[in-house]
């Protein structure tokens, strides 16, 4: 057993633990390539690999969040390949990771666990704080009609706003989003190095709801192969109620099943009702709740 720091050559590898960890968690080698190399103004993040004979079997990283005015946040989390567990490499990976942001002053920490993780995390200090509810829908199935457009707004591809615009709604919808922190320091720069930059967007397949100059809704995806991932979907709070949410993302599912993902995949925070209740209307079933934790260091 060896741990060294990632190298982005091994993305490859690191998105074949990932999937055997969370089959459905999608996630490209080109954005794991992008995450090792993209470092943010504060984020002192570390990627580490844990090797058998050579061979990437796990993987863990750590970092800053600096995306909340609370001091000290930061998130972690440990990826080991099934048939490398209950060898000392999950709990060597953790604590290389924990020594690394106690160094940076990180004072919280945050992680998610699969039901198989929880114990885990409880031993090194963890404690549950909240679900998130993982959930999946077979787009070769047939998907219920959209609802209708309202008057006053224009459905278009992520790929036709700009980045600013993009962001301002991001920013905004997110600051309602149930966590741990608050969401309410985004730097637009980093935004656009993280979120917009990353090759595993799709802005084509990515629905935003334009009303004049801003979006008011949109649904944003993310894929792999065949395979998609819904990392948000947003609605600014002027324009809550018109069912716009439930507009944008069922246009964005039909889109990816038009261009052949098979599979699309997204997770909800148990708090987060009305979107769940969106997921449910459209045909989503849950694959995996997940139990986030945290850690005072």
């Amino acid at each position: 057993m060896d741990i060294r720091p990632a190298h982005p050559d091994e993305a490859e590898a690191l998105a074949a633990v990932r999937r055997d960890v969370f089959p459905f968690a999608v996630m490209s080698p080109a954005t794991i390539r992008h995450i090792i190399t993209t470092e943010g103004a504060g984020e002192k993040p570390l990627h580490l690999v844990g090797l058998d004979d050579g061979r990437v079997v796990a993987w863990g990283s750590a970092s800053m969040n600096t995306w909340t005015s609370e001091a000290g946040q930061a998130g972690l989390h440990v990826h080991v390949h099934p048939d490398h567990r209950l060898r000392g490499i999950g709990g060597a990976l953790a604590e290389r990771l924990h020594e690394h942001l106690a160094a940076v002053d990180a004072v919280r920490v945050r992680t998610f666990a699969s039901l198989s993780g929880v114990e885990f995390a409880k031993r090194r200090g963890y404690d549950g704080s909240r679900q998130m509810h993982c959930s999946g829908i077979d787009l070769r199935q047939p998907l219920p009609e959209p609802p209708p457009t309202p008057d006053g707004i224009e459905l278009v591809g992520m790929d036709q706003v700009t980045a600013r615009q993009a962001y301002d709604a991001d920013t905004i919808a997110s600051r309602d989003e149930p966590g741990d922190s608050p969401i309410d320091a985004v730097d637009f720069d980093e935004w656009v190095r993280e979120i917009w930059e990353n090759p595993g967007l799709d802005k084509a397949l990515s629905v935003a709801a334009v009303a004049g100059d801003e979006i008011a809704s949109f649904a944003a995806v993310e894929t792999a192969g065949d395979r998609s991932w819904s990392s948000i979907t947003g609605t600014l709070p002027a324009y809550r109620g018109r069912g716009l949410a439930k507009l944008v993302k069922s246009v964005a599912l039909r889109r990816a099943a038009a261009a052949g993902i098979t599979g699309a995949f997204t997770a909800n925070d148990d708090e987060n009702g009305p979107m769940l209740a969106v997921n449910n209307w459209l045909g989503y079933r849950r694959v995996e709740t997940q139990t986030g934790l945290l850690r005072t260091l």
